[in-house]
C-alpha cells in the first residue's frame, strides 16, 4: 500500500508580505493568489523494520533514522519533514511509526512559489489519508503554519500553507491571533483561460533564501520605518484592485497595478530585486509586456509578466535571448489544491 498526496503551487499575484507577522498583526493583511499546475508530491510507504527513511529522489537525498517519537532538529537539510513527523506523533498518535516518506517538487527549493510551505502540506496530506487524521483545509494550513514558523522557527508568512490546501483563486484576510479568512473567487473559465494566456512565467535560473528579505521586512515594520510600511500598505491595496479587475474582466488593468506595484515591492526591503532583475523587468517591458512582479518575497526564482494580446509570444523570444540559463515555464491554474489517495 502506498499513501499519496500533491499540493499546487501558487502564484502570488498581489499583496504579497502584508501575510507577514507583525504587519498583519498591527494592520491586517490581504493577498490574492492563483495555485498553477506545478506540484508537490508525497507519498508513504508503511514500514515494519522500526526505521523510518525520508528521501527526495530527484535531489539525491536519503535519510535514515531509528523509529523513535522524536527526531532531533539540528539545522539540516531534512528538518521540515522531521518537524512534520514529531508534530504528527506527538499530537496524534503518541507513537513512534515506521515508513518511508519518498517526496518530489515539479520546481526548485527557493523558486518563490511556495516552495517550502507547499511540501509541507502535501507531506501533512499523506500523513492526514494514512493515519486518518480528523483535519479539515483551514487545520491542515494552520498545522503548516505552526510547524514552519513556531517549531522550526523559519521566516516567512501564511498564505502559502493556505494557497496550497484550498487551490483554486482566492483572496485570503489575515489578521492578528494567526485568524485566517480564505474567500474562494467565481471566475468564468473563459477569464482563468485569458489570463493562463496573458501572464507569463520565466524561471530566472536563480534562487534565493527568502528568510533573510522576510526577516528585513519584519524588522522595517518593528522600527516603523514609514517607507517600507507605507509601501506594504499600497502592496495589500493592490490585492483588492487585482481581484476586481479579474472578476469585472477587465484583466488588462492587471499589468498597469503591476507596474506600479513594481516600485513598491522594492521598498518593502533591500535585496528583493538585483540587476539581474531589473535586466529581466526592463527586457519583458520593452518586448510588450506592460507589467510584472517577482514571485514571493524576491531576490531569485520566477518573475511574471502581463502580457496583452499576443505579446506573450514577442517577450518569450526577448527573454529567451538573455540567456543564464533562464526558460518560460508553462502552466495552467488549477481549480483544486491538497488532493491524497490511496494506491493500492
Amino acid at each position: 500500500m502506498i499513501i499519496r498526496s500533491r499540493a499546487p503551487f501558487r502564484l502570488g499575484l498581489a499583496g504579497g508580505g502584508s501575510d507577514v507577522s507583525p504587519y498583519s498583526d498591527i494592520y491586517g493583511g490581504c493577498i490574492l493568489n492563483a495555485t498553477i499546475s506545478l506540484y508537490a508530491h508525497a507519498s508513504i510507504e508503511p514500514r515494519n523494520d522500526g526505521k523510518i527513511v525520508f528521501t527526495i529522489p530527484a535531489h539525491n537525498e536519503y535519510y535514515e533514522y531509528d523509529s523513535l517519537e522524536y527526531l532531533p532538529i539540528d539545522g539540516g537539510k531534512a528538518d521540515l519533514m522531521k518537524g512534520i513527523y514529531n508534530r504528527i506523533v506527538k499530537d496524534y498518535v503518541h507513537k513512534p511509526l515506521s515508513f518511508t516518506l519518498t517526496c518530489n517538487l515539479e520546481v526548485p527549493f527557493g523558486s518563490g512559489l511556495g516552495t517550502s510551505s507547499t511540501f509541507a502540506v502535501a507531506m501533512l496530506g499523506a500523513y492526514t489519508e494514512w493515519l486518518r487524521l480528523p483535519l479539515g483545509e483551514y487545520d491542515i494550513a494552520y498545522l503548516a503554519y505552526t510547524i514552519e514558523r513556531v517549531d522550526l522557527k523559519q521566516a516567512g508568512g501564511k498564505q502559502d500553507q493556505y494557497a496550497a490546501t484550498f487551490g483554486g483563486f482566492n483572496f485570503m484576510e489575515f489578521f492578528g491571533d494567526d485568524k485566517v479568512i480564505v474567500n474562494p473567487l467565481r471566475i468564468r473559465n473563459e477569464l482563468i483561460n485569458e489570463l493562463s494566456n496573458n501572464i507569463l512565467l520565466y524561471y530566472t535560473n536563480s534562487s534565493r533564501n527568502s528568510g533573510d528579505i522576510i526577516i528585513e521586512q519584519q524588522k522595517n515594520v518593528t522600527n516603523k520605518k514609514n517607507q517600507s510600511i507605507e509601501a506594504m500598505h499600497r502592496i495589500k491595496q493592490q490585492a483588492t484592485e487585482i481581484k476586481e479587475a479579474i472578476l469585472k474582466g477587465k484583466l488588462d488593468d492587471i499589468g498597469y497595478i503591476l507596474h506600479e506595484g513594481w516600485a513598491y515591492k522594492k521598498a518593502m526591503a533591500d535585496g528583493i530585486s538585483t540587476p539581474f532583475f531589473e535586466e529581466i523587468y526592463e527586457t519583458a517591458i520593452k518586448a510588450g509586456a506592460i507589467g510584472g512582479k517577482i514571485s514571493g518575497a524576491g531576490g531569485g526564482g520566477f518573475v511574471f509578466f502581463y502580457c496583452p494580446l499576443n505579446t506573450r509570444y514577442s517577450v518569450t523570444q526577448a527573454l529567451n535571448k538573455l540567456g543564464g540559463g533562464g526558460h518560460v515555464q508553462p502552466y495552467t491554474y488549477t481549480k483544486k489544491g491538497l488532493e491524497t489517495w490511496i494506491a493500492k
